[in-house]
């Protein structure tokens, strides 16, 4: 089920990219949220891998709908409308909504199109978004992945925690 570049991190001993997240994370006393459509929850499970997880993550939505992307994280249905849910407004509103209702200093987001279908000319399988914010400051990250569901969720995944970790590590 997991690619063997997934495997081969998991037992090369070294820390994991979540359990670096999450020791930021509590040093700084900050908590993060995520707000997940493609990954439906991946990256918040990816976290809770990392011991001391319970102190930094309360929360998660996964907004695989576009009606809980309003709903849950304030998505404004114009910005879903104009430039649809795969999109940089759409996981920026995401990130930041999370962040706001969580009342979290940092959030994920994470919306795409993870395969192996569903993608068109204009926006194709692999293609993801991902939004962070920490303390008001938002970026989000255009992918283009090109794997299977799997590897693109988990390609996902991985691009959001290194997202977060490189603003932490910004803040030091």
């Amino acid at each position: 089920m997991y690619p063997e570049w997934y495997l081969r991190e998991r037992e090369s001993g070294q820390k994991s990219l979540e359990e670096n997240v999450v020791e930021l994370l509590a040093e700084r006393n900050y908590t993060v949220t995520t707000a997940e459509s493609c990954t439906g929850g991946l990256i918040a499970g990816t976290i809770v891998n990392a011991a001391g997880a319970s102190e930094v993550l309360n929360e998660g939505y996964i907004t695989y709908s576009n009606g809980a992307k309003e709903r849950l994280v304030g998505v404004s249905h114009e910005t879903l409308e104009r430039f649809g849910a795969v999109s940089e407004q759409t996981a920026r509103e995401m990130a930041e909504g999370a962040a706001r209702a969580a009342g979290a200093d940092a959030a994920l987001s994470a919306t795409g199109i993870a395969g192996p279908g569903g993608g068109t000319e204009e926006k194709p399988v692999g293609l993801v978004y991902i939004g962070c914010t920490l303390n008001g400051k938002t970026e989000v990250k255009e992918c283009r992945f090109d794997g299977n569901r799997m590897e693109n969720r988990l390609r996902t995944v991985r691009t959001a925690l290194e997202m977060l970790r490189d603003m932490l590590a910004g803040q030091a």
